[in-house]
């Protein structure tokens, strides 16, 4: 009982009241007692005090039963360097799924840094929002060469440094295609997926990331003539069960190929775990899978892909039929369609908005644009759902993501520290994504996309 000297009557120690919040008192009865009822009294005390006993026993048997077992799982935690506060923590805040179908575990909200970091926001606000995120279980964190011309791969790099988070605990994925002005600057020959990657682990100050992206297919190489010959030949080639031994002719599978190589090279040197793709369509994606199987490469984990209310059949259709075939799991962004599902835009575009920003005018004429003012009607009924679920619609449109089969993870993009405590409550939404709800949104939005199978019935 030393442990808990310092205080209570009897020497600094503690009395059983004390220790489990026990009273032995019995209550006081209201009003004097009428001497037949104090003889009923003393007939029933021996019972009732005996009872009482009992209960006491019984109260201070389980409260100690309790007091061991955290005591003991206190130091398991401290020779692991955890807390029990940290556990708790944890747990609540994050929910960690499978990239695809590897083993590399990922936070179900990722931090993107598209249009902040290293351009809208300061260093010191991105540092804030890492931190946050962090701390709150997020452990993905992406970005792309072409991200502020690389500002965004600096900044990113810099925190990291600065915060000393260990390499292990976290997942670094940047996107490979816009380098640089010169011609041999961009695209996806083996040359510039090598020399971008360098230039990209340069200014993160990183080794290695954890996913290269091919950001896009190159439409400088024989990948859209191979495409073409695909759709030709798709349903011959399935028939005869050929895969793709049909398309190796010098134009078509070399380049294809060179891909497949490049990041199996890079993979291979200790500069990336995985590569994934990035606005490739499915067929894009098979094609660079059948190649890695048929020359012994690593075939890619991931498709990044956007993915919102109004962009939905890729990530619904398209990509979860890839996942059961080849194991390729999707990472998306844009989950509020660049702010408009938040309602932000609903009576104009704001001058501190994504909007108005250089560059971006192609958002803004979409605002403005007739399909953007039905889904600006349609977000307005979408907001009473979420009034109704007692969550704002930013944290309901993220939660109708996750939702989604073979969604590994939704990559966030906030400007300051209120949007991303906002985007990561999206997590107690999740449970409310019953399937009358989703069904109640699908009626709402009209759009639902269709299957093969369910077309064909």
């Amino acid at each position: 009982m030393a442990m808990f000297g310092g205080r209570g009557a009897k020497g600094g120690k503690f009395s059983v009241e004390d220790l489990y919040g026990i009273s032995k008192k019995p209550k006081a009865s209201s009003g004097a007692a009428s001497s037949t009822g104090a003889k009923v009294n003393v007939q029933s005390r021996g019972k009732g005090q005996k009872g009482e006993t009992n209960a006491l026993a019984s109260q201070i048997l389980e409260a100690a039963h309790r007091l061991v077992e955290r005591r003991r799982l206190e130091l398991y935690l401290r020779e692991c360097g955890l807390s029990i506060n940290d556990c708790q923590s944890e747990s609540q805040a994050m929910l960690y799924r499978n990239l695809g179908k590897s083993g590399l575990r990922v936070s179900c909200l990722g931090l993107g840094t598209w249009v902040t970091f290293g351009s809208q926001i300061s260093d010191e606000m991105a540092e804030s929002l890492m931190t946050i995120a962090y701390e709150n279980g997020v452990n993905l964190f992406d970005t792309a060469e072409v991200y502020a011309s690389g500002r965004a791969e600096i900044t990113l790099g810099n925190i990291i440094k600065k915060k000393g988070w260990r390499r292990s605990s976290y997942v670094v994925t940047t996107k490979i295609y816009w380098g640089g002005q010169a011609e041999t600057e961009r695209g996806l020959s083996r040359k510039h997926i090598i020399e971008g990657l360098r230039g990209s682990l340069s200014r993160l100050q990183l080794d290695y990331v954890d996913i290269v992206f091919a950001n896009r297919s190159d439409v400088n190489s024989p990948m859209e003539g191979l495409s073409l010959l695909l759709h030709l030949s798709w349903h011959v080639l399935r028939m005869n069960n050929l895969c793709y031994i049909a398309y190796h002719d010098h134009c078509c599978v070399l380049v294809i190929s060179e891909v497949v190589r490049a990041m199996t090279f890079v993979i291979n040197q200790g500069m990336a775990m995985y590569w994934g793709t990035s606005r490739w369509s499915a067929m894009e994606i098979m094609e660079a899978y059948s190649v890695a199987r048929q020359f012994n490469l690593i075939p890619p984990v991931c498709e990044q892909a956007e993915y919102h209310y109004f962009q939905r059949d890729k990530v619904e259709v398209q990509l979860p039929e890839l996942y059961h075939k080849i194991g390729v799991g999707a990472m998306t962004w844009s989950p509020l369609a660049c702010g408009l599902i938040t309602g932000k835009y609903s009576d104009g575009v704001p001058d501190c908005s994504r909007a108005a920003m250089k560059g971006y005018q192609w958002l803004k004429e979409r605002v403005y644009s007739e399909e953007g003012r039905r889904q600006l009607a349609k977000i307005k009924e979408l907001h009473l759902v979420a009034d109704r679920l007692g969550c704002t619609a930013a944290q309901l449109a993220i939660a109708w993501c996750l939702r989604s089969e073979g969604v590994s993870s939704v990559l966030l993009g906030v400007s300051n520290t209120e949007q991303l405590i906002e985007n990561l409550g999206a997590l107690r939404v999740l449970s409310h994504m019953t399937p009358q709800t989703v069904s109640e949104m699908d009626a709402l939005l009209g759009n639902k996309p269709h299957s093969k199978k369910e077309s064909r019935a």
